[in-house]
């Protein structure tokens, strides 16, 4: 008996001398999109090449990832308690941040860019493990979506076969219900900003010809749709992914 008395009073001092336990998932969201801010426009320039600023991107995110460090690291928000990726994700994110510089600095710019995406995947996996969805989530799954849809950009594509129109109409309907999602789980700020509104409402203007171009077999059309579809997603990942 005395034992667990002794112990419930420890848990109970803990709890008055420290905030260990943080239950404000909010302030956690927000140093969380401080790291991914960094991160994705670190990604934005690898992806065309400006090294030089990719590398004070890197360093910024590093700088975000350490005071979420040091805010959260013991001190957990109440819905990731016994979440197991949260100790993991502390480690690898540290780790794919110092691989990120190492990886660039030694001319490996796209094995960089593997490792800053893999950053992402971090946040994901350990929101997903919650029962957490966030805008930037939803922008990964889009971007997935959209990398299934990318295998149709072939101008000779073999219209033929019921398995390409059935295909693409089927992987262009699933880009077209992640983007509603997106569009959903915005706040009202970004889903009301006119750069959000221009990525998502044209991307969904792209997706609308998809149909036609499968009506009227033309390959050209369909290249041009992907190629614009890509472009926006691109630009949906660099912004808000």
């Amino acid at each position: 008996m005395l034992p667990n008395m002794v112990r419930a009073a420890c848990f109970a001092l803990a709890l008055v001398a420290s905030p260990a336990m943080a239950s404000d998932l909010g302030e956690f969201n927000v140093a969380a999109e401080a790291v991914a801010s960094h991160n994705r426009v670190a990604i934005g320039y690898l992806r065309t090449g400006n090294n030089d600023l990719a590398a004070l991107e890197i360093d910024r995110t590093r700088e975000a990832w350490g005071a979420l460090q040091r805010h959260f690291a013991g001190r957990r928000p109440d819905v990731f308690a016994g979440n197991r990726v949260y100790s993991r994700m502390f480690t690898g994110v540290s780790a794919r941040l110092v691989a990120a510089a190492l990886l660039l600095n030694a001319g490996r710019p796209d094995a960089a860019a593997d490792s800053l995406n893999a950053i992402r995947g971090d946040f994901y996996a350990l929101r997903e493990a919650a029962g957490i969805v966030v805008l930037a989530d939803c922008v990964r799954d889009a971007n997935t979506a959209m990398d299934a849809l990318m295998v149709y950009n072939d101008r000779a594509i073999d219209w033929t076969k019921p398995e390409t129109t059935f295909g693409l109409a089927g992987k262009a309907s699933i880009y077209g219900y992640v983007l509603d999602r997106c569009d959903r789980v915005a706040d009202m700020p970004v889903h009301q900003a006119p750069e959000f509104r221009r990525l998502v409402d044209g991307a969904k203007a792209s997706l609308a010809l998809i149909p036609k171009a499968i009506e009227t077999r033309d390959g050209d059309l369909l290249h041009r749709v992907l190629i614009e579809l890509r472009s926006f997603d691109n630009l949906l990942a660099f912004r808000y992914g």
